[in-house]
């Protein structure tokens, strides 16, 4: 299972049903967070910065497995491209 989130040179995979592009993430962070608050009170959240974080969960929206959830590297750096099973493409 996957246990950081992809960077730049990587993505997830699913190694069961081959989805390269639908997970839901849970995860737990701790964040800063600058609001502006107008007149009225109503606050906007302008600016966030992630302090720490774990990733309790990667699940593939579409088979459901979270024990076969994998980081490959993007197509430029060697990984799958958009032509195998499960990836949205054509």
């Amino acid at each position: 299972m996957a246990n950081t989130l992809p960077d730049a040179k990587s993505r997830f995979r699913c190694a069961h049903c081959g989805n390269l592009t639908r997970f839901d993430v849970v995860r737990l962070a701790k964040v800063s967070e600058f609001w502006h608050v107008d007149i009225s009170g109503s606050p906007v959240v302008e600016e966030t910065s992630v302090l720490t974080q774990e990733i309790e969960q990667v699940r593939c929206r579409w088979c459901a497995a979270a024990d076969r959830i994998e980081l490959v590297p993007r197509p430029e750096f060697g990984g799958p491209s958009a032509e195998g099973p499960g990836d949205g493409g054509p």
